[in-house]
């Protein structure tokens, strides 16, 4: 989704923290909560899902950006390949708008070094900033500078506390939440056969975007898979914590058949826990691409599937709401990409989609 392989480094109270405001929207209230899978996934405030690919300029507004020699700059939350690939969609399509990218920034999610980066951008004079709030809280006070300087502002998935859509901000946009929870409850499954016991290790802090993708998966399986039955729940707040819920799990529950886990990398102790118990059963079922997991997965290990996003194309989304806040055009609040279910079968198609990059050599050997 955002990387969330990167939330490792958030402390537990900054995550609670980010639950004052992530948790306040009806359609989503903090872990282990049933939501209406008939309805469209909300954003923070309340606002209904839109595709992204709605977002769009016409020639003549591409024509009113070009040659006015705009400015952006994308102040991340942090690094690595999801960032990457955002970053990538963000570019090409500034690229193509006539905008310059003036600098790009890593927090290593550290809100402290995020406002700072803030502060260094600004003397940059960029007209567009697209970022992720490490701190929906903090971060009110350290993109203020930037909305008081009339920057429009780009939100991927976190809100920031007391800022609105089309006022502080442009609008938000992330991944199909509810959709990719109802994707994943298909894929568990099918790789158990349509019947049988599972596990369900979920991301036990308030936080938007995985406590809507978990609650998803778990009213799926609840509400649409009769035969699949949920038998252990147990929750993380940091990914090294899985290998030990992993192995009490198996432990307590030798009659499971798969375990769902938030996300890829918190899944990696989840396999190494399976591995160390010589549980090749259990099959396991995340969300996000990952090299060490798409090797098992290939390897036809316990890794049956994953969930993936499109970070490309929302960093395409992105740029697209920061011109809409040049034209002052309105942008919509919440703004969603699609997903595709990967296994074996379509992981070097699907790695190229989402990542818009080749799969890594030692994954395509290993295909061969």
């Amino acid at each position: 989704m955002f990387g969330v392989k990167e939330i490792k480094v958030l402390t537990w109270t900054s995550l609670l923290a980010a639950g004052i405001t992530v948790g306040i929207s009806a359609a989503q209230a903090g872990p282990l909560e049933r939501i209406d899978l008939a309805k469209s996934p909300e954003g923070p405030n309340g606002n209904p899902a839109q595709p992204a690919s709605n977002i769009a300029v016409t020639s003549d507004e591409v024509a009113a950006i070009k040659g006015k020699n705009y400015k952006a700059a994308l102040v991340w939350h942090a690094s690595g390949d999801w960032v990457n690939a955002v970053t990538e969609g963000a570019k090409a399509k500034f690229e193509e708008l006539g905008i310059e990218v003036v600098a790009t920034t890593d927090a290593q999610f550290d809100s402290a070094r995020q406002a700072s980066d803030v502060e260094n951008v600004l003397a940059l004079n960029p007209d567009i900033i697209l970022t992720l709030v490490v701190d929906p809280v903090s971060g009110g006070a350290a993109f203020k500078p930037a909305v008081d300087k009339g920057t429009e502002l780009v939100l991927l998935s976190n809100p920031i506390a007391g800022y609105k859509p089309n006022v502080e901000y442009t609008g938000i946009v992330t991944d199909d939440m509810y959709g990719m929870g109802v994707a994943a409850a298909e894929m568990m499954s099918d790789a158990i056969g349509g019947a049988g016991k599972i596990g369900f290790i979920y991301h036990d802090a308030s936080y938007f975007i995985t406590n809507n993708r978990d609650n998803a998966f778990r009213t799926a399986i609840q509400e649409k898979h009769a035969d699949v039955e949920i038998v252990s729940e147990k929750g993380f707040t940091e990914e090294g914590q899985t290998f030990e819920l992993a192995s009490a799990m198996v432990l307590q529950n030798p009659d499971l058949k798969g375990i769902y886990v938030a996300w890829d990398v918190a899944a990696e102790g989840v396999i190494e826990a399976l591995r160390a118990q010589g549980r090749s059963d259990v099959k396991v079922i995340t969300h996000d691409l990952g090299q060490n997991n798409a090797l098992d997965m290939i390897k036809q290990g316990n890794m049956y599937g994953t969930v993936a996003d499109r970070p490309y194309e929302i960093g395409q989304a992105m740029a697209m709401l920061g011109v809409y806040g040049l034209l002052d055009k309105e942008s919509p609040a919440f703004s969603v990409v699609g997903y595709d279910k990967v296994t074996k079968d379509n992981l070097a198609i699907t790695w190229e989609k989402s990542l818009r990059r080749p799969i890594p050599k030692k994954l395509s050997d290993a295909l061969q």
